[in-house]
């Protein structure tokens, strides 16, 4: 979400209907079965709220067969019937599209048929029960008895789920932590109030590398019980001999000892040194999404809401931090203090506890900004940001912050963006601190993710998804809000054009088959699964929806049905279909039937628009840049459009909803052109023929600002993104036909994205070593962008859209060796060096100042100089982005490895690394085949699944182009199994590479006349 690359979607770094058999632990569950309910993610079966099964009208059976048959992926990957204790296991997604040959389709309907004669002459088979020995006895009323795994004790484990059973529902956690920072070791106590909703022999939660030393059970009297473990599932069990009965409380006692964590979740050990040099550790946790269970035993899914009291041990010379505010501190006969913290006053899922123990300080308003002491006055722009920001959402959402205090910490050693723990929100010290002096980019950055923080003190902490495949509910809203919440406080920091910027990237993401629905009605269950569903899609598409929904909604009715979904389900837990009951209530009609289009199925739609006379037909299909759709989907598309008359202002805006294959418009015949999708607020790619490009493309040569800077960029963006499709519904001639106004654009951001997409081919024809091409290219580029390239200020400017603009101009310049920008960046550089660094070097320009430097070794030297010392974080991250673009071979293999190891170069920057490394020509192979030779190491340090590991694979291999480069990705994580085969993010790779691939066969030729 921001232009620093950071984990968790670059934020936190990033669904549809509730099945109607979903146990709510909050609400009544005396229709379900005893003990062997789960909380599962909905079926892709599409029911409607108040229809039975029978009820839905053609349209919805059509949708739901659509869904069914297009879930075969074109890649196979791994089925449900798969070993279910596999670490990685996958279902295909709901709705992929595929082009099954007439063979295929013959087979498939054999097969359907033979399965479904085989269900009817069993089920008519008379008095017969299938045993392992087969058919020997006659049917009666006891059923099979389920299988069930061994624990580690080789005692049968009472549960063969990855879901926890739904018939105990905790109330209130006491949780006692005393970690030992010198031993990295810490003690614990968990105390687990519990309800029982149905009668039942068994609890089970979830507990990770804990040692349990003791445990106790409680109805009547305590006694001693016996703990089993099941360590593939992360999940331990006591049993009974008699049924705990329905209505009962009970309280759970578990002792325990663990390592802190190594790595970036859990409660884990972090280090950095001090202004004197000297190791300074401290503890600190990250729970999301399942990693609570490693820090204490407990019902790690989000649908387990409690109530939650926090005791921690601590050494005199540190302080602790949790969700609520600090109650009592007692000392203990050893000299140790022992922090309790008030019970939460809300309930709250397990992923959203926190607690620190460290040597921080911090400065105080109405929230709290905590950081290590030599950063402390860089913590003001957070602290002013986000007291605006709480009250925004305060008064926006009709419901205050409900906790008695906010507090926002910068850790030293921190793999995600930030985290918004309740009350208790984390982050990079990347992401919170920054110089009073510094760039408004630089601030930028940090209103953009304490915008998002915050949000998710409402959209994820007060009102939560069921489970992880509704995280959008999560995400997307918080994504969302970031934008609106900043552009209406901070209007000078200029995010309408990042948040453009960012649909654009979503529809990077969601134009590959490989791609999910925001919603995903399939299989997420492993941690891997669950790890995955923070990306683009969650985070961007989500939050791309609800702006198309917002402006497709008169004045007020979206805000209005808001409200009304965080009135109605305020400490509880939701799946996305209560997000349109909300909005039906409050007055918009047939929403669902709108929305569901867009969050069930992955994709999005291309409009196609053809004009005779006065009669526009719109047609719309999947975009699908790779595969021909046998079975095509529909989308309810709220398509916006202007046109010569009127273009500009937002009164000339017109609506029409596209609920079909293909609708008729009616306009007057003197009409010259029409531009769809206004502003670009809508989630689609529109092709307007040879025709109605080439009338678009006289319109702009004849007056530039006949259309607004968004819309102009929304053409440079559909014309490059129709010019890569599988069809090449457009030449690349056409490209650089629009691509000839630009020489009279100086608006930020149709340059940004024109800029952005010729670096995309530059760099792939860099990697095929298209020397010839190459050179014209630059004479291209200099064409159209030269003299604006020329003609910026290397001085202060305190425009933000400015700032953007000239960054990616002079980046691009000196990055292709532009001696006018090469010569004024070494100059500043040198300044810089010999003022001992108090000659301040503009913000927005370090990045081009420092990457120019690294290009010369003893300049790259000196800059190593500067990253081991300075304190600015901001600064530091654009020193090693600079030190990594290094064309160097043998200063890369050293920067790759540091980073791996750690140390000089924190292990939560290696993704940045390998990125900026992949970008130059020199790294791009040295650093895929370290991915290579150290997968095994780096997903030590990086969950299979996470986004620091997509980041990984997409980086080191999305400029790949050549059918050996393919094979040889292909090959290496065919060879992983368990240990990565199945990431989605593979698939995305392989299938980016065969795009690739195919653009390049289609243009090389033409582009050496072209150019």
């Amino acid at each position: 979400t921001h232009r620093a690359s950071l984990p968790r979607n670059m934020i936190e770094n990033t669904m549809f209907e509730e099945e109607p058999d979903v146990v709510d632990l909050a609400k009544d569950s005396t229709a379900l079965e005893p003990d062997e309910v789960v909380y599962e993610p909905r079926s892709s079966r599409l029911l409607v709220r108040g229809l039975g099964e029978n009820d839905l009208d053609d349209e919805e059976e059509d949708y739901e067969s659509s869904a069914r048959l297009l879930g075969m992926s074109f890649m196979n990957r791994s089925s449900t019937h798969n070993s279910s204790s596999s670490p990685y296991n996958r279902q295909a997604p709901p709705r992929l599209c595929s082009c099954p040959s007439a063979r295929m389709l013959v087979v498939g309907v054999f097969i359907l048929v033979l399965v479904a004669s085989m269900a009817m002459a069993l089920y008519f088979l008379p008095g017969c029960t299938f045993t392992k020995a087969g058919c020997g006895k006659a049917n009666s009323s006891i059923p099979m008895e389920p299988s069930y795994p061994n624990s580690t004790n080789g005692e049968l484990f009472p549960w063969n789920e990855l879901r926890l059973p739904a018939s105990v529902r905790p109330v209130n956690y006491d949780l006692s932590l005393t970690p030992n920072l010198t031993s990295m070791t810490f003690t614990g106590r968990t105390v687990i109030n519990m309800t029982i909703l149905h009668d039942t022999k068994r609890i089970v939660l979830h507990s990770s590398e804990l040692i349990i030393t003791k445990a106790t059970f409680q109805v009547d009297k305590s006694v001693e019980v016996k703990v089993l473990e099941y360590k593939p599932w992360q999940q331990i069990a006591v049993s009974f001999l008699e049924d705990l009965k329905v209505g009962q409380v009970c309280v759970l006692t578990l002792d325990y000892a663990a390592n802190l964590s190594h790595t970036y979740d859990g409660f884990y050990n972090s280090s950095y040194n001090d202004k004197t040099g000297a190791k300074r550790v401290l503890a600190a946790t990250q729970f999301e999404p399942q990693a609570a269970r490693k820090a204490f035993p407990c019902f790690d899914e989000p649908a387990f809401k409690a109530t939650f009291l926090v005791r921690i041990t601590r050494e005199p010379g540190y302080i602790t931090l949790s969700n609520m505010p600090q109650a009592k501190t007692t000392t203990l006969p050893s000299g140790l203090l022992e922090d309790e913290f008030e019970q939460t006053a809300v309930n709250m899922s397990t992923y959203l506890v926190a607690f620190i123990v460290a040597n921080f300080t911090s400065i105080t308003r109405n929230v709290s900004v905590y950081s290590v002491p030599e950063k402390k006055e860089h913590t003001h722009y957070a602290l002013d940001t986000a007291s605006t920001l709480l009250h925004f959402y305060n008064t926006f959402f009709h419901i205050d912050y409900p906790l008695r205090k906010l507090d926002l910490v910068a850790i030293p050693d921190f793999l995600a963006g930030a985290m918004e723990n309740w009350g208790l929100i984390t982050f990079r010290e990347t992401s919170l601190l920054v110089g009073n002096q510094s760039s408004p980019l630089d601030k930028q950055l940090i209103a953009n993710v304490v915008a998002h923080e915050l949000a998710h003190q409402w959209f994820g902490n007060l009102v939560t998804m069921r489970w992880w495949n509704d995280l959008w509910l999560n995400e997307g809203f918080a994504t969302y809000w970031q934008y609106t919440s900043l552009m209406t406080e901070f209007p000078q920091l200029d995010l309408d054009n990042v948040f453009l910027g960012v649909r654009f990237k979503a529809m990077a993401k969601d134009s590959l088959n490989s791609s999910h629905p925001v919603s995903v009605s399939s299989q997420v269950t492993t941690p891997e699964q669950v790890s995955e569903m923070f990306d683009s899609v969650t985070y961007e598409k989500g939050a791309s929806l609800l702006l198309m929904l917002k402006t497709t909604l008169p004045d007020g009715q979206f805000r209005k049905g808001i409200i009304k979904y965080l009135d109605n389900y305020r400490g509880s837990n939701t799946v996305t279909e209560d997000l349109w009951n909300s909005l039906t209530q409050v007055g918009v009609e047939s929403v669902s039937d709108m929305m569901r289009t867009w969050t069930l199925q992955n994709g999005f739609p291309l409009v196609t628009v053809s004009r005779k006379g006065g009669h526009v037909t719109l047609t719309q299909e999947p975009f699908l840049p790779t595969f021909l759709c046998v079975l095509l989907s529909l989308w309810h598309i709220p398509v916006t459009y202007v046109n010569d008359n009127c273009s500009s202002a937002p009164s000339c805006r017109q609506i029409f909803t596209l609920r079909n294959k293909t609708a008729t418009l009616n306009v007057s015949d003197s009409v010259k052109w029409l531009k769809l999708n206004y502003m670009n607020t809508g989630f689609y790619i529109v092709h307007y023929g040879d025709e109605g490009w080439a009338t678009l493309i006289d319109a702009l040569k004849t007056d530039i600002n006949t259309l607004t800077p968004h819309d102009r960029a929304s053409l440079i963006h559909n014309i490059f993104a129709l010019s890569r499709s599988v069809l090449g519904r457009v030449s690349f001639r056409q490209v650089l036909n629009l691509l000839d106004y630009t020489t009279n654009e100086t608006e930020t951001a149709p340059l940004t994205e024109a800029l952005s997409q010729l670096s995309s081919v530059y760099r792939l024809l860099d990697k095929r070593q298209e020397q010839r091409l190459l050179a014209r290219m630059k004479v291209y580029i200099w064409g159209h962008f030269g003299q604006l390239m020329d003609s910026q200020d290397w001085g202060e400017e305190e425009s933000v859209s400015r700032q953007e603009l000239r960054s990616v101009l002079l980046e691009m310049a000196c990055s292709l060796g532009r001696q006018n920008c090469t010569d004024q960046a070494t100059a500043l550089y040198d300044q810089w060096t010999n003022s001992n660094q108090t000659k301040q070097i503009p913000g927005d320009l370090q990045q081009v100042v420092f990457s120019t430097a690294a290009q010369a070794d003893l300049r790259w030297l000196s800059l190593m100089e500067a990253y081991s010392s300075t304190t600015y974080d901001s600064e530091k991250r654009k020193i090693l982005q600079a030190l990594a673009s290094t064309q160097d071979p043998r200063s890369i293999v050293w920067i790759l490895s540091t980073g791996l190891e750690g140390g000089i170069i924190q292990t939560q920057e290696l993704p940045l690394v390998i990125s900026t490394v992949s970008d130059g020509f020199a790294g791009h192979l040295l650093v895929w085949d370290f991915v290579k030779e150290n997968w095994d190491r780096i997903i030590e340090k990086f969950p299979v699944g996470s986004y620091p590991i997509q980041s990984i694979i997409k980086s080191t291999t999305s400029q790949f182009s050549t059918q050996t480069h393919l094979e040889e990705v292909q090959g290496f994580f065919s060879s992983l199994k368990e240990r990565g085969s199945q990431m989605r993010s593979v698939q995305e790779s392989l299938e980016t590479i065969r795009l690739n691939q195919l653009w390049m066969d289609r243009n090389l030729p033409t582009l050496r006349i072209w150019l």
